[in-house]
């Protein structure tokens, strides 16, 4: 039997000139508010002091983030991510170098979703930072 593993590594909002995003809550107290305006400012690449314009100016960023599922036992891994300035977030670079030997071997497809974007850029940056991984065709989902 197939098991599918889905790992949740980064949920961001993005917008471009055809699409817009917005950040939808309910506080009783406050701190929800506080956070989704948090939230809504993080993610506007058109802010230079938000999370996605400082991460991408910088090559060598690497967020930090929680240790992921052990991708040890599968053969396949899709790798999911919204483009950013052409290419995956940083936090994509963070989870691969992570995982870097516990990858090695294995069929690995990106696939992103993008406002106005295409993917091969993506590709080739991941093919060209680690050209250790069997790389595979990426998907481009997008809604349209």
């Amino acid at each position: 039997m197939k098991r599918i593993l889905l790992a949740l590594l980064c949920a961001v909002c993005m917008s471009s000139m055809e699409a817009k995003t917005i950040v939808a809550y309910f506080s009783a107290t406050g701190t929800t508010k506080a956070a989704a305006e948090k939230l809504a400012k993080q993610h506007d690449w058109r802010n230079d002091k938000s999370r996605s314009s400082i991460e991408m100016s910088d090559p060598e960023e690497r967020p930090t983030i929680k240790r992921c599922t052990d991708v040890t036992p599968y053969d396949t891994v899709y790798v999911g991510f919204p483009i950013w300035w052409g290419i995956c977030p940083r936090i994509i670079n963070s989870w691969l170098d992570n995982n870097l030997p516990q990858l090695e071997g294995k069929t690995m497809i990106p696939f992103a979703t993008s406002g106005s974007s295409g993917i091969g850029e993506a590709e080739a940056y991941l093919k060209k930072t680690y050209p250790t991984l069997k790389w595979q065709k990426g998907l481009l989902m997008n809604k349209r």
